[in-house]
């Protein structure tokens, strides 16, 4: 059997990073691998399905707007969800959550959450207030001995599971392929920012060809495929050509962003590619 390819280091700083073409959530830093998902070729960066990201720690924070796409289009998008239109916003350091439970009619309902994480990196919402049709359901819950298990099923969730009262998320399952795999260790709501820190940080640190760029993606060691180019002992950095803001990058889209910028040789036979952002690069439909 062959064996599978080694991984390629990865490290990022300062991007954004669209998980599909409005959805965006924000990697403060990452430290990780990149690991191919067959034995018989390496990863593919543009085939997202080619390889998983590994993360040994990182911060990355998602703004209640992406989370309720991110909510609606991927975690409870399945045939069937009880859950339905549901929409996320902060208050002080909870999570609200607002929407339809389909129990035969849409039944409209609001939750009022605390986030924290277990031992195992799962992801609490802990309710402190549920309301259907403006009525204090937790009150009527406790009152009849109806946990929330008991009045919402989600058996064919993938990623989602309720233990009494508690929804209990898995943060691998709310994006979408390349998966991303980790351990979270602690979040935190910060103004409309759900931030989560993910470890233990047992991997040292990169030296990316250009350590004073302050938004990157960088990719080292092992063999790495994009376009029609394969790097063996990979040494790429993608840089943010305009510092000012965040390194908005698409995976989907990066050949436009790669056409627009140049590229640079190292003398080590590494490659700095300085892009411009994607949103300056693709124009919006309309």
């Amino acid at each position: 059997m062959r064996a599978a390819p080694a991984p390629v280091q990865v490290q990022m700083r300062n991007v954004a990073l669209h998980v599909d073409a409005s959805t965006v959530v924000r990697v403060v830093a990452l430290r990780g691998e990149m690991i191919s998902t067959s034995a018989n070729r390496p990863p593919v960066l543009d085939d997202k399905r080619s390889f998983k990201v590994r993360v040994d720690s990182g911060e990355i924070a998602v703004d209640s707007s992406a989370l309720t796409q991110l909510l609606n289009r991927y975690l409870f998008s399945y045939k069937g969800s009880p859950l339905r239109d549901l929409k996320v916003t902060t208050e002080g350091a909870q999570l609200k959550i607002e929407g339809e439970l389909r129990k035969g009619v849409p039944i409209p309902f609001s939750m009022t959450a605390e986030p924290s994480v277990l031992p195992d990196g799962m992801l609490r919402l802990h309710p402190t207030k549920v309301t259907t049709l403006g009525v204090p359901t937790k009150r009527l819950m406790k009152l009849f001995g109806v946990e929330l298990d008991n009045l919402i099923s989600l058996k064919k969730a993938n990623g989602a599971r309720i233990d009494g009262d508690d929804f209990l998320l898995d943060p691998a399952a709310l994006l979408p392929p390349p998966r991303i795999e980790g351990h979270l260790q602690a979040v935190r709501v910060d103004g409309d920012r759900i931030v989560q820190r993910f470890g233990p940080g047992r991997l040292p640190a990169l030296k990316p060809p250009d350590p004073s760029a302050p938004n990157y993606m960088y990719y080292a060691g092992g063999v790495l495929k994009f376009g029609k180019l394969t790097m063996t002992g990979t040494d790429l950095q993608l840089i943010d050509d305009n510092p000012r803001d965040p390194f908005d990058f698409s995976q989907e889209r990066y050949n436009d962003q790669l056409v627009a910028g140049y590229s640079k040789n190292t003398a080590a036979l590494g490659l700095k590619v300085y892009m411009p952002d994607y949103h300056r690069v693709v124009k919006p439909h309309g």
